[in-house]
């Protein structure tokens, strides 16, 4: 894979978090979809003790999440 080919930013978490946590990533944005209307702490929180997510994968999963909200 050449550096042009890597995924870079929040995405580039999802492997180890499916691998990790056991679900893919749609099953974390659908959880994140439930409580849309939280701050970006507050969903990180929500991933961390609900569900027992690291602080960084629960950050990306929100800042992508969030990311992709404004985009539609």
């Amino acid at each position: 894979m050449t550096e042009e080919q890597k995924v870079k930013g929040p995405a580039s978490y999802f492997p180890s978090i499916e691998k990790k946590y056991g679900q893919p990533i749609s099953h974390w944005l659908n959880v994140l979809k439930t409580v849309s209307g939280k701050k970006h702490m507050e969903m990180v929180a929500l991933l961390k003790t609900e569900h027992g997510m690291g602080h960084g994968h629960a950050n990306a999963l929100v800042a992508y999440h969030l990311a992709s909200a404004k985009d539609d």
